[in-house]
């Protein structure tokens, strides 16, 4: 049954039995392979290089573009705020660990923990890391930053000496002085010291 090319149907295109069949671009897909390759080739020498340094390959796992890279957190964590307080928890709410209920919550993951210690492994955890939007890889540090970093703390330190010095004469102040009334310190000649 192989149709004349003259022959034209009710679509007004000529007829031929293979007509209907998808025709594949060779090059297209040649290119397609050589990639594949190339990738197969690479994830071999990664591998064979991880085994002889003794230690196993792991592959990368493809991060979204928009991904940030992982970042300390700016706040300490509260975990003892709720400590001795009364809360009203709904019914239902007590079960599994989805949704809100007696506990810690994260709500970026819609999950809910008993303790802080599962509360503070999840933060820190792959799953939570993608629902806030971070790669889970951590940008290294160059020189420049651990030394502005160093100065920083340095700088903090010297300030929060001030502030204890100042606390310190004040509250001295304070103690020395009878209803709000600097008491005089009496110098008397000589001061019990003998020479």
């Amino acid at each position: 049954m192989s149709g004349d090319p003259s022959k034209k149907n009710a679509y007004g295109t000529t007829t031929s039995d293979t007509s209907f069949r998808k025709t594949w671009d060779r090059a297209e897909y040649a290119a397609k392979a050589e990639v594949r390759e190339t990738k197969i080739k690479e994830e071999g020498k990664a591998r064979y290089e991880a085994k002889l340094e003794g230690r196993k390959y792991i592959p990368r796992v493809s991060t979204p573009p928009d991904a940030k890279e992982t970042e300390s957190r700016a706040q300490r964590l509260d975990v003892s705020s709720n400590v001795g307080k009364t809360t009203l928890v709904p019914a239902g709410a007590a079960t599994g660990k989805r949704g809100r209920g007696a506990g810690f919550y994260c709500a970026d993951c819609d999950l809910t923990f008993k303790d802080n210690l599962q509360f503070v492994d999840h933060l820190n955890s792959r799953q939570h890391l993608q629902n806030t939007g971070q790669s889970g890889e951590v940008k290294r540090a160059t020189l420049e930053e651990v030394r502005e970093r160093l100065e920083w703390l340095k700088r903090k330190r010297e300030e929060e000496r001030e502030r204890e010095e100042k606390r310190r004469k004040r509250n001295e102040k304070r103690r020395k002085t009878k209803d709000g009334v600097g008491v005089k310190e009496e110098v008397v000649e000589g001061n019990g010291i003998i020479c």
